[in-house]
């Protein structure tokens, strides 16, 4: 009995030293698929209120909500309509009246959530949509768009399409406390047989000199990239900006330094240089859409996580995760289990790889294939700092004041005053709180002794009898989770 308890805590001190203290746990909530339409303000909040809570437990540190699918709003907006994803109809206000992106942003934030608002930029109509509201920019401005496969587009070509696109980024970024703006691979569309992208007029006017369609293409999505990041971090320097490109670059056949896939190629076919942005720090972080099973015959997994490890290490970089397909597969060197653990594998040995994102996060709440009670319960099982991102803020604030445990009417208490800062980088939002017992070593960089991570400025201890002793550390966090020196308090509980 004592070897297998012995073996047991072995094998916890295993997962817990598995896993990184920092690291992102995301996960994408859509309305493109529907999901919420018509369902009302009641249901909905409940709905959410649900899958935030459940996603919360499976150790998911921040969500990607999708605000703006087809030029319109999940929020209220006088540069776009009403979203159909949220009423029914476009144009259509909700009733009861509510702002769905502040209230995910509190709901988010209560849970020690990052919020981050998804939008697609170009794309003005999906193909479902058959009433666009007379306030649409494709109907207030025809000449700016173009018919493709059912679908409306903004014309990447013409420069008011960018300027726009950034002022709705600025309108959300100015007016909502977001910790981060997102947009996943629409770029120019996907190819349709038989369709052609109606640029040539464009073409004429704005070549800048660029003979080439294609290189001009990627050219103009190159220019709404720089412009659209200097736009966030003009308006607030703290805001992250991520992209989700399509999982595979270039193929190799195609290019010296694609991978050995076969596949639909961002460069090539969306017009995406992702690999140029990234150099550039053009984005604040990367998540490469590698949905595919390990041993996919045109697009491996186990050959994508690596390719993307070694070429786009020039800003953090989290891999996108489909949890159907992931636990739909089995893993062909172990036939009996699914990938999920192989995949982790995958994660913990690539040193580029900063983080996941869930694809999507309601898969994660019906805890499709065990798939979430395998993070609650050993990958996800301690609680994670965001990664560093020196790039935009390196300096961490003053340690927190004051720590004092306090008898109250709710109980023992300890308490602890924030830090002086007055720049944004030097000001404390969160904190957060270790354990350790008596003649153990204060180790910080050990996610299995944080206890909580708060906005709070208390933290109800777990008092008993009052024998045992602990020592307990609290550190403060910057909006970028730059992390202070310790400060710390004996407590006997």
């Amino acid at each position: 009995m004592r070897n297998i308890l012995l073996l047991l805590a072995l094998l916890l001190t295993s997962a817990a030293n598995a896993q990184q203290k920092r690291e992102f746990r995301g996960a994408w909530i859509q309305c493109v698929n529907g999901q919420f339409q018509g369902m009302g303000t009641k249901k909905m909040q409940e709905t959410l209120r649900y899958q935030l809570d459940e996603l919360q437990k499976d150790g998911v540190n921040a969500i990607i909500f999708q605000v703006r699918p087809e030029c319109d709003a999940l929020y209220p907006s006088k540069l776009e309509p009403w979203s159909r994803f949220l009423t029914g109809q476009q144009g259509k206000a909700p009733s009861p009246y509510w702002d769905p992106l502040q209230w995910m942003i509190d709901q988010c934030h209560a849970r020690g959530m990052e919020l981050h608002a998804w939008i697609n930029p170009y794309r003005a109509k999906t193909k479902g949509t058959m009433a666009l509201a007379s306030s649409h920019v494709a109907v207030q401005h025809p000449e700016r768009c173009f018919d493709y496969d059912g679908l409306k587009i903004l014309n990447p070509g013409i420069p008011e399409n960018r300027d726009f696109i950034c002022l709705v980024a600025k309108d959300i970024v100015s007016r909502y406390d977001i910790d981060g703006i997102h947009m996943d691979d629409y770029f120019y569309p996907y190819p349709a047989p038989g369709q052609v992208i109606p640029d040539e007029a464009q073409h004429r006017l704005y070549s800048n000199g660029i003979a080439d369609r294609g290189d001009w293409r990627r050219y103009n999505v190159n220019l709404f990239i720089k412009q659209f990041y200097e736009t966030v971090h003009e308006t607030k320097p703290w805001v992250k900006v991520g992209i989700s490109p399509f999982g595979i670059y270039r193929n190799k056949k195609n290019a010296a330094i694609g991978s050995n896939t076969n596949g639909l190629q961002n460069y090539d076919d969306l017009y995406a240089d992702v690999l140029l942005w990234i150099n550039n720090g053009w984005l604040d972080y990367c998540v490469p859409q590698i949905y595919w099973e390990i041993g996919n015959r045109a697009a491996d997994y186990d050959t994508l996580i690596r390719w993307w490890n070694q070429y786009a290490a020039g800003r953090p970089l989290f891999i996108g995760e489909d949890i159907e397909r992931t636990v739909k597969h089995a893993d062909p060197s172990h036939p009996q289990q699914n990938q999920q653990p192989a995949k982790q594998r995958l994660h913990q040995q690539m040193r580029n790889v900063k983080g996941t994102v869930l694809w999507y996060a309601k898969a994660a709440v019906d805890n499709t294939g065990n798939y979430a009670t395998q993070l609650r319960q050993n990958y996800w099982r301690y609680p994670a700092l965001q990664p560093e991102m020196p790039f935009l803020d390196k300096k961490a604030p003053g340690k927190p004041r004051k720590v004092k445990p306090v008898w109250t009417q709710d109980g023992y208490v300890l308490f602890w005053t924030a830090p002086k800062g007055k720049q944004w980088g030097d000001v404390a939002t969160k904190y957060v709180v270790y354990c350790f017992a008596k003649g153990e070593k204060l180790n910080i960089n050990d996610p299995s002794k944080i206890v909580t991570i708060t906005s709070n400025t208390f933290y109800k201890l777990p008092y008993k009898q009052g024998h045992q002793a602990y020592t307990y550390v609290v550190t403060a966090l910057d909006r970028m989770q730059n992390e202070s020196k310790v400060a710390k308090k004996k407590v006997k509980l």
